[in-house]
């Protein structure tokens, strides 16, 4: 079967080692919770060793789940000010884009990278496409930024077909799409359907795309464009969890008594018409075989095991500190408690990790959406002059605090009235301007003047 790669490279395009994608791999195995070479473990009953299944806590989702919330929520404002506003509205309507925009920060952070992919569709609306890191293949880069881009897919059922978009350079360095499909078994090229075009010359100098990535070297690739999941780096800690409330959740499992079993007690019996069948089943962990002691009659033992859910909800809550620290989410964010894993909700201070890392994750998001307002403006043939892009910070920063000092800033002199209009009002400072309340001491007849 053919890799996307591998028609990439027949198209004459290289993109980012073999080595990214299985990272990308590797990180939706965690994300989605089930790590068969670690969730499957065995244990010796005396008899045999028995397959088990570790229990999970699935911290990759709830962290990422987190860090969208924290990002791009429903209190983020985003303004451009005149007639492009309303425009901007009703394509965010028509995409969805407050749940999949959320989305795609959630699954940008658990895999590394995602992209925005913006087009005309027949009907002639503006359509944003919300795209996963194992779809993403750069094709050129500087600095780590992306300039070509290929996006691809394999569809279909039994005849799996791929499919293939490619953002290029053209003359004037305005940008070329390129659509290709072919047959995923021997890579032939193949016609393309009545309503796609081969071809198609944008004439912008801007792309059609944005990548989304958390702000943070990719360590594992330092030449990789591509991002790294915001747990790339914690995957030990991730283990930890799963590994101490599995066991936690075994101390009830096992807590109510543990059956000591004599070896020939445990073993195949002949019954009265001749079937085999063991006493005991030796699948189940709750009985323990142990050999025979010469000399003493056989017999069966109960063992008490004492629960220790202290010991385990301390051990889970430490390895959460240390999973939520290496997340770069500060180490107090989760707390186990009653069976349960809950978020902290209390105002965090600006010199915490969390505010100073989220800070630095909305740079990329910003430079990402702004890029995306920009290309909805070209496709729609309108002009955008100023974008704002207002991120709520309220489970962050004290608002109400904040508000407070920056009216005393204003009462000093120190802050101007159409800044703070434009902060706490989501304006920009040129409506600002044109919003601020006549002073009552000034003539309206001046003020025409």
């Amino acid at each position: 079967m053919v890799t996307i790669k591998e028609y990439l490279q027949r198209l004459g395009y290289a993109t980012v080692p073999d080595d990214t994608y299985r990272h990308i791999a590797e990180w939706e195995r965690w994300y989605a919770g089930e790590v068969k070479d670690f969730h499957r473990y065995k244990v010796f009953n005396g008899i045999k060793k028995t397959t088990k299944t570790r229990e999970r806590m699935n911290m990759a989702k709830t962290v990422c789940e987190d860090w969208a919330s924290l990002i791009l929520n429903e209190k983020v404002i985003i303004h451009t000010g005149g007639e492009f506003d309303s425009t901007l509205k009703q394509v965010f309507e028509y995409n969805n884009f407050r749940v999949k925009g959320n989305q795609l920060i959630e699954l940008a952070f658990a895999l590394g990278t995602g992209a925005f992919v913006e087009y005309l569709d027949a009907a002639g609306e503006v359509v944003i496409d919300y795209i996963r890191a194992g779809m993403i293949y750069p094709i050129s880069w500087e600095n780590g930024y992306v300039t070509e881009c290929a996006f691809g897919s394999v569809r279909g059922g039994a005849q799996k077909q791929i499919y293939l978009q490619i953002h290029r350079l053209g003359e004037e360095k305005r940008y070329v799409i390129e659509n290709h499909m072919a047959d995923a078994e021997s890579g032939k090229e193949l016609e393309l359907p009545e309503d796609m075009q081969a071809e198609v010359i944008t004439k912008s100098t801007e792309p059609l795309f944005q990548l989304v990535t958390p702000n943070i070297i990719n360590n594992i690739d330092l030449d990789s464009p591509m991002g790294i999941s915001v747990f790339g780096n914690a995957i030990s800690q991730l283990k930890g969890c799963d590994l101490i409330y599995d066991s936690y959740l075994n101390e009830y499992a096992i807590g109510r008594r543990r059956i000591i079993v004599p070896l020939s007690m445990a073993k195949i019996e002949l019954g009265a018409s001749g079937e085999q069948t063991p006493v005991f089943d030796s699948g189940d962990t709750a009985f323990y075989a142990v050999p025979d002691s010469r000399g003493n009659p056989q017999k069966i033992e109960a063992m008490d095991m004492s629960i220790r859910a202290q010991e385990h909800e301390i051990g889970i809550n430490k390895a959460l500190d240390m999973l939520s620290f290496k997340c770069g989410l500060g180490s107090s964010r989760y707390k186990f408690e009653s069976g349960t894993v809950k978020t902290a909700t209390e105002v965090i201070s600006e010199k915490s990790d969390l505010y100073q890392n989220l800070k630095k994750h909305e740079i990329v998001i910003d430079a990402a959406l702004k890029g995306l307002i920009r290309a909805i403006a070209f496709l729609r043939k309108e002009s955008v002059e100023e974008i704002q892009i207002d991120f709520d910070d309220s489970v962050i920063e004290d608002k109400q605090t904040e508000r407070t000092v920056d009216k005393g800033d204003v009462a000093m002199g120190v802050m101007r009235l159409e800044e703070y209009r434009a902060k706490w009002y989501g304006e920009t400072e040129a409506e600002a301007v044109k919003n601020l309340p006549i002073p009552a001491e000034l003539d309206v007849g001046e003020v025409g003047e």
